[in-house]
């Protein structure tokens, strides 16, 4: 149960890190970017889950977790621009 905790941490921190990257936030938001890909891990979790799509071992979900990440990532982008 921790082990599979920290793992999920790792994978978000690293979908964050790459959504970051992929939606050019620059080098100055890397802690918001890991955060925002943790948290977008979970809700793209549970946003698959309910439509039905579910993943097979660590690479689904560290690319479930990257298309949340960058979803998260321009809603705070919209946010912080308004």
């Amino acid at each position: 149960m921790l082990v599979s905790l920290i793992i999920g941490l790792i994978v978000g921190g690293l979908a964050g890190f790459v959504a970051g990257k992929i939606m050019n936030t620059g080098d100055k938001s890397i802690l918001v970017n890991i955060i925002l890909g943790v948290v977008g891990g979970v809700v793209s979790g549970i946003v698959f889950g309910i439509l039905g799509i579910g993943t097979k071992g660590i690479i689904g979900d560290f690319i479930f977790a990257v298309v949340g990440a960058c979803a998260l990532i321009a809603l705070w982008k919209y946010v912080i621009k308004k």
